[in-house]
């Protein structure tokens, strides 16, 4: 992938771009392996990779400069803005969108926030894009002082820029450095991005996280619900489980799935998701995922884990080394904290194991592992 921001030294964000991306999948491969080089008998299936451009369905835009030209990208190191509308790793609906929206918040007046200077409303501008073309716009403010001509313009963007379906304001006071705030104020009467994939549909609200990469997801889910269907466990819960990804794809009429996720708008999400596509048998509740397994009376036969970049951590690990659980579908974004974790878990067994390419032009993987427990 070639890319102007990168050569001309504007943005070193993508670490290896340059790297021709064949060597750039032999390399996450090579790491992999040597993290889980002390789990001998892992059956290695072919990588996954997809497009190494154009991929990510999501983008977090730094919006700095003045009203009457706003930059949207990433901050330098005084603090001020670097444009990156351009970017090649967003989808070609975010692209066609930037101008959009800088155009936008130009006539509105949206005021950039200056973050040395520590002025100004307008801190970020998040946008995902759906399988079908849809988008969700959020709008991160400092306050409230310019909602009344967001919310008064909302018609304008939504001719201007007809896909988006789903547009929020997310209020965000405190000046340090972390993308939104508590408060969400819905705008558009959708709340939520339908993100549909094989025939089944994802609900995403503004709030809720999804892979950043369609194409791979989508095959993070298929690999998931064949493996999970090999095992064909009876009771299965997915921890950790965010707007359902997992549980969703793996349910079956005869099969009881449980979605546990600390996010009650990712459950609320879940649930939605769940009614729509008759599933009786799969439940979804807002719950810590370590607490849950420690306080749980019985264990499924089955258990999906898919962790933040810190992993399971000691006691959840060693709960599921516990409890006697048949098998264990792991899905890892870190394989350093992957690899920690599996050897908290010397009775599960990794047998099989797949690189996802979730993130081309960085060093970062997704790794999809099935754990199986050892015979006594």
């Amino acid at each position: 992938m070639q890319c102007d921001y990168f050569d001309a030294g504007t943005c070193r964000s993508c670490t290896e771009m340059g790297v021709p991306y064949p060597a750039q999948v032999a390399r996450k491969e090579q790491h992999l392996r040597q993290q889980l080089s002390a789990f001998p008998g892992i059956e290695w299936l072919p990588s996954f990779s997809a497009d190494e451009s154009g991929f990510r369905n999501k983008a977090k835009m730094v919006v700095a400069g003045a009203s009457s030209a706003p930059t949207l990208g990433i901050l330098d190191a005084e603090g001020l803005g670097l444009d990156l509308q351009a970017c090649g790793l967003c989808s070609p609906g975010l692209t066609a969108a930037f101008p959009v929206l800088a155009e936008f918040i130009s006539a509105t007046g949206l005021t950039p926030y200056d973050v040395p200077g520590r002025r100004g409303e307008l801190k970020y501008v998040i946008l995902t894009e759906s399988p079908d073309g849809e988008l969700m716009v959020r709008f991160v403010l400092r306050s409230t002082r310019q909602l009344a001509q967001l919310r008064a313009a909302l018609p304008r963007l939504q001719a201007a820029l007809p896909s988006a379906v789903v547009v929020s304001a997310n209020i965000h006071p405190e000046h340090k450095a972390t993308l939104e705030g508590e408060e969400e104020i819905i705008l558009t009467t959708r709340e939520s991005l339908p993100m549909r994939l094989d025939g089944l549909t994802l609900h995403l609200r503004t709030r809720s996280f999804f892979q950043t990469n369609t194409a791979v997801a989508r095959e993070l889910y298929r690999q998931g619900t064949a493996w999970v269907d090999e095992v064909s466990p009876r009771t299965l819960w997915d921890l950790y489980c965010g707007v359902g990804g997992f549980a969703l794809h793996a349910a079956r009429p005869d099969r009881r799935v449980t979605g546990i996720e600390v996010s009650a708008e990712a459950v609320t999400s879940a649930r939605l998701s769940a009614r729509e596509a008759e599933l009786p048998g799969t439940e979804f509740f807002a719950a810590d995922a370590t607490a849950f397994v420690r306080d749980a009376v019985t264990m499924p036969e089955l258990v999906i884990v898919n962790p933040p970049r810190r992993g399971l951590g000691a006691e959840l690990a060693e709960l599921l080394q516990a409890s006697g659980v048949d098998h264990v579908l792991y899905s890892s974004c870190n394989a350093v904290s992957l690899a920690k974790d599996l050897a908290r878990m010397p009775g599960l067994s990794p047998v099989k194991a797949r690189l996802m390419d979730m993130f081309p032009q960085s060093h970062h993987y997704e790794t999809m592992v099935l754990l199986k427990r050892r015979a006594a």
